[in-house]
């Protein structure tokens, strides 16, 4: 029934490890043939993965752990999913339904384990609950679009009971929300009424491109963009001033100090230091009402989708002709540019490799339709700030939950979901050998996944931190292998890289080479990911780690981060 129900759901691949209380199931789906059962090695992993799945293909993906350890192994994939808004059903297996609450092998209390990262989850004690209680889960993960969770006993799971009545697809509605024309005619006559606007856009400008490129032609606004929403609004806009936040760039940040309104889009924008430092209208739109206000002072929030609710707001709009605002922050766009492309020059160094540069060649190479995903770190700094997202490119991360070891797993739910797709993971040393056993995982399905490892032998951004704060880094230096060497071993091609005259070449090879690749980058550790402001605190941190550096006789150090960073 449960099989029978997900298969009647649209349910094409199943995420997950096998073990006894699952046993049941992966039997049922061996016997069946109509779901797909995908073998990882960690269930971490196999979270991270349906979650990519879902947010590529919109559907509905699902994961399964064993009961106890496995089943909680796949509780930060999870929040990482749930996060990211992408729907995923888990079912989490359960100790025999006579034994719950005696302390019993392997016991855990997976209800409260998972409430905080799913908006449903339930417990099946009989199978008369079936397969009801599995509709209403699916349901609560394609309405609300996050994590759904069904637990089940293995002796539960192998109860006969009578086929239902109630077998039907999940029913994945989308009605057209927009605020009201009244609260629409507001703020026409507000955005009219003022000549420097800029828009922040997000996630929620999924779909909603042409609109927004639409809404800057009237107003004349630059368009500051927050990483979830990079891949919806970059490409074909000359409105474009980059990305703020603590990965973004100097000119997103000062098009939206130098505002008078700042029209946020379907984001919620976590960083408040990098909201205006002065008094500005700021208007949220969202589709979530929870979001409203819930960052900084908003002088008025609408609920709608973006899309629906710029189409209706646009005839209202009177298309302004002073450019200035817009100019002034296209220039200093240009400027910004122009120096991070010269840190990612290909002629830069003879003999360091600097990441910059990794990142754009992949860029350049990659395919016009290609998904990338990206670790936590100085990868997704990288990633922001060179990838170029072209209509049709993907970007995943751990965006919003910020778990490291999030790049790799996720590529491979994004290919087992678009096998012919080009499919890019860009992985820090760290993140990488934290769940590299799912390498194994590539190997045994020949996925033809490019992973491409920034080997800095360093947790990079952990130490910028340090050195932010003052203090020299400690305990972050990584003693790595060669990991091309390792893949080898596996039966998966490696190429290592050292020198830069060996990146686009070794790229190009990953790329056409037919199988899995493991890229292994020597980058250079003493690149720092800057934010595009610099706090006076932070300044002196800096200052201070240097000084410590110097007084334990580390000169050469400080004299490589100076020249790497600052001279520049």
């Amino acid at each position: 029934m449960l099989i029978d129900t997900l298969v009647t759901a649209g349910v094409k691949r199943m995420h997950g490890l096998v073990g006894d209380s699952a046993n049941a199931i992966a039997n049922e789906i061996r016997e069946s043939k109509q779901i797909e059962w995908l073998h990882y090695r960690h269930e971490e992993a196999a979270a991270f993965a349906a979650g990519a799945d879902a947010q590529l293909t919109g559907g509905l993906a699902v994961c399964i752990g064993s009961c106890g350890p496995g089943n909680m192994h796949l509780i930060n994939g999870l929040y990482d999913a749930h996060r990211s808004q992408a729907p995923v059903l888990a079912i989490a297996t359960h100790i025999p339904s006579s034994e719950i609450g005696t302390s019993y092998f392997q016991e855990t209390d997976p209800k409260a384990l998972f409430k905080d990262c799913s908006y449903y989850c339930e417990l099946v004690s009989s199978g008369k609950q079936m397969p009801r209680v599995l509709q209403i889960a699916m349901q609560h993960a394609v309405a609300r679009q996050g994590v759904a969770v069904i637990v089940l006993s293995g002796d539960v799971a192998v109860e006969e009971v009578e086929l239902p009545e109630l077998k039907h697809n999940v029913l994945l509605q989308r009605p057209v929300i927009r605020p009201s024309d009244t609260e629409l005619a507001s703020l026409a006559a507000l955005i009219n009424g003022h000549s420097r606007i800029t828009l922040l856009c997000g996630s929620g400008c999924k779909d909603a491109h042409d609109e927004v490129m639409a809404l800057c032609a009237k107003v004349k606004s630059p368009v500051v963009t927050a990483l979830r929403g990079k891949q919806y609004v970059e490409w074909d806009n000359p409105y474009d001033v980059g990305l703020t936040g603590l990965i973004g760039y100097s000119s997103g940040f000062h098009a939206m100090e130098r505002c008078e309104i700042l029209l946020m889009l379907g984001t919620d924008f976590p960083y408040k230091d990098f909201f205006p430092g002065h008094p500005v209208k700021i208007v949220q739109i969202d589709l979530r009402a929870e979001h409203l206000g819930r960052r900084a002072a908003i002088t008025t929030g609408l609920v709608g989708d973006i899309g629906e609710t710029l189409r209706a707001l646009l005839p209202l709009i009177t298309v302004k002709e002073d450019s200035a605002h817009l100019e002034h922050c296209r220039n200093e766009y240009a400027r910004v540019r122009e120096g991070l492309d010269k840190k990612a020059a290909a002629d830069r160094s003879d003999t360091i490799v600097y990441p910059e540069f990794v990142a754009a060649e992949l860029s350049r190479q990659a395919a016009d339709n290609a998904v990338f995903t990206c670790d936590v770190g100085t990868p997704v700094v990288w990633a922001a700030r060179y990838l170029q997202m072209k209509k049709g490119r993907a970007l995943l991360g751990s965006f919003n939950h910020g778990s490291m070891a999030n790049a790799m797993p996720q590529a491979i739910g994004a290919q087992f979901a678009f096998p012919g797709r080009q499919v890019i993971s860009l992985s820090g040393d760290g993140g990488f050998s934290m769940l590299m056993g799912d390498l194994l995982t590539i190997r045994q399905y020949k996925l033809p996944v490019k992973v491409v490892i920034f080997n800095n032998g360093v947790l990079g951004f952990v130490a910028l931190e340090m050195k932010a704060q003052g203090y020299p880094p400690y305990a972050t230096d990584l003693d790595n292998p060669d990991f091309a060497l390792m893949a080898e071993a596996m039966g998966i091609k490696g190429i290592s890289v050292r020198k830069p005259a060996e990146v686009a070449p070794a790229i190009a090879a990953a790329l056409a080479h037919e199988g899995p690749v493991v890229l292994n980058v020597y980058v250079s550790p003493s690149e720092l990911s800057m934010p595009p402001t610099i706090k006076l605190e932070q300044a002196k941190g800096f200052s201070l780690y240097m000084f410590r550096q110097i007084l334990d006789g580390n000169l050469g150090e400080v004299v490589e981060t100076v020249k790497t960073n600052f001279l520049t």
